[in-house]
């Protein structure tokens, strides 16, 4: 089975099925049910957090309950307005159109999304010159699902016209472990409860990261063990992965020690941090950075990033000494 067959069959369909983001899914409960009590279409909904949270798992899930259509796209991939009026057009009444990374719209298409998601209607310009003429088709009521990890990007027109708009969090450990119990039930991998919480507690508060942790403990089980999963199998295998008791990787690691022993604790701007890491900034800002941040390690400041007294901690260096207040000798 490939990769992305797991995914698909570790992803819950229906509320009742997703665990954690409970106030989200109290909200959006709420929201489905008066929606279908009315026989009206979902009003837009926009989700937004850091990646790997299950923005795409949630909107199939509504989908699902409002028992329409999906469709998905992405920002990047509507490059002019008429990829984005195929779509529309071919939409029925109440299907759901999810578009991932909403944040990255091209500014013209953007600008045509917004009649079509306030008055779902399409205005095409036919012929050129003095002759042309402005024609408006009229789309069936649809229901647009954006997903972002970057709200900010978002232009305030494009946010005014979603009519709901819920944050993903991270997940706790509790509901952690039982994301990982559940997706070890469905793969078939006998596993301790001890490893259980174990590969829960590395996972980041992320869903993504648990089931690939899940994963690739599995195959170190079923190489180096019985293929039972138990807490020093699980363990071993993290260890081998170089993830740490927080579930810190090496990127995560030579980001705390480049500022630590590079710039002397910071403050560096995020694109130097980048260079000196070797990954993309886009990257250390989405996917690094949230992590160390919510752990404390990290601080964003005007100047730049810099590491705070639990980030030496945790690297095994004497903290930056701080500069104490200057006496006055007037």
């Amino acid at each position: 089975m490939e990769e992305q067959d797991y995914e698909a069959t570790l992803r819950p369909r229906w509320l009742r099925e997703y665990l954690g983001q409970e106030k989200v899914k109290e909200n959006l409960g709420i929201l489905i049910t008066a929606s279908k009590a009315r026989g009206e279409p979902l009003d837009h909904v926009l989700l937004y957090g850091p990646p790997g949270l299950g923005k795409t798992t949630l909107a199939t899930v509504i989908a699902n309950e409002m028992g329409v259509d999906f469709r998905i796209t992405s920002g990047p991939a509507i490059t002019i307005p008429g990829d984005l009026a195929s779509t529309l057009t071919g939409l029925k009444a109440g299907d759901v159109l999810f578009i991932d990374e909403v944040h990255r719209l091209n500014r013209l298409v953007e600008e045509a999304l917004y009649p079509a998601m306030e008055d779902f209607a399409w205005d095409m310009v036919l012929g050129k010159g003095p002759g042309a003429r402005t024609v408006r088709l009229h789309l069936q009521h649809f229901t647009v699902i954006g997903a972002t990890t970057r709200y900010a990007l978002l232009s305030a027109p494009l946010r005014d016209r979603f009519g709901a708009t819920f944050r993903l969090d991270y997940y706790s450990q509790a509901a952690m472990e039982q994301i990982v119990a559940r997706s070890a039930r469905i793969l078939g991998v006998p596993i301790e409860p001890e490893a259980v919480t174990e590969i829960a507690r590395c996972a980041r508060g992320t869903p993504r990261v648990a089931n690939r942790l899940l994963r690739r403990v599995r195959d170190y089980a079923e190489v180096r063990a019985d293929g039972r999963v138990a807490l020093q199998v699980a363990q071993d295998a993290l260890g081998m992965l170089e993830i740490d008791a927080l579930g810190l990787d090496e990127i995560d690691r030579r980001v705390l020690h480049v500022i630590a022993e590079k710039y002397d604790g910071g403050p560096v701007g995020l694109e130097t941090l980048a260079a000196a890491v070797g990954e993309e900034a886009d990257t250390i800002m989405d996917v690094y950075e949230p992590y160390l941040l919510q752990l404390g390690f990290l601080q964003r400041t005007p100047r730049g990033r810099t590491l705070t007294p639990a980030g030496y901690r945790h690297l095994g260096l004497p903290p930056k000494p701080q500069a104490g207040p200057q006496l006055s000798l007037l």
